[in-house]
């Protein structure tokens, strides 16, 4: 499942915004979010749960009638995973991936080998090189992994692993990979990555940054 929001003009990647104007970071923002969606393994059931509740016309013009469309839960992120998951497992789901549109870099074979550690580990992370995650999956609801972290700190990986182990859970990691938060992480995105879909989305992208 992708957990997204409509790409609303200072409503998306306000840090970013903040650095190089809203407008140019709501491009940045739905060229990763369709380059995302589009990466998925066919083979994959998307949902996508959106934000804020009353944009479900407004996210179908933007991504098309493909996918089953959830209105997130009210609450911090911790709250709307939780609420996320558990919807999806009651649904029938065995195993579910959420992933967000921030992480360039996670490609279908990421995708795969989440799948893949999943059949044995009861958590999957794919830690960002900020501290956080940009991928969770799990194969039943533990709505206490999402529990009193401190979202959007460089703890959040951390404190995701403590409460792992607190629950008894297995775990296993993935590659270390980048989240676009911020003109920083923006930066190095660009540098190690010379085709990167920003790039040649705004040639002049450069001298923004």
């Amino acid at each position: 499942m992708a957990i997204l929001k409509a790409p609303r003009s200072g409503y998306v990647k306000t840090r970013l915004g903040r650095q190089v104007g809203f407008d140019q970071a709501t491009r940045i923002y739905r060229v990763m979010a369709e380059r995302q969606l589009r990466s998925v393994p066919e083979n994959f059931r998307i949902e996508v749960h959106y934000a804020p509740r009353g944009a479900r016309s407004e996210m179908r013009d933007w991504l098309g009638a493909n996918y089953h469309y959830c209105a997130q839960a009210g609450g911090d992120l911790g709250q709307r995973l939780a609420r996320a998951f558990e919807r999806g497992f009651r649904r029938g789901a065995k195993e579910i991936i959420a992933i967000g549109a921030d992480c360039p870099g996670l490609d279908g074979a990421c995708l795969i080998e989440a799948a893949r550690r999943l059949r044995k580990a009861d958590v999957v992370l794919g830690p960002a090189a900020d501290g956080g995650y940009y991928l969770i999956g799990l194969r039943r609801p533990a709505p206490q992994l999402f529990e009193s972290i401190a979202w959007s700190s460089a703890d959040v990986l951390r404190q995701t692993l403590d409460r792992v182990a607190e629950l008894g859970l297995s775990s296993a990691l993935l590659t270390v990979k980048e989240d676009i938060d911020d003109l920083e992480s923006l930066r190095r995105h660009l540098d190690e990555d010379a085709s990167s879909a920003l790039r040649e989305a705004w040639p002049n992208l450069s001298h923004a940054v």
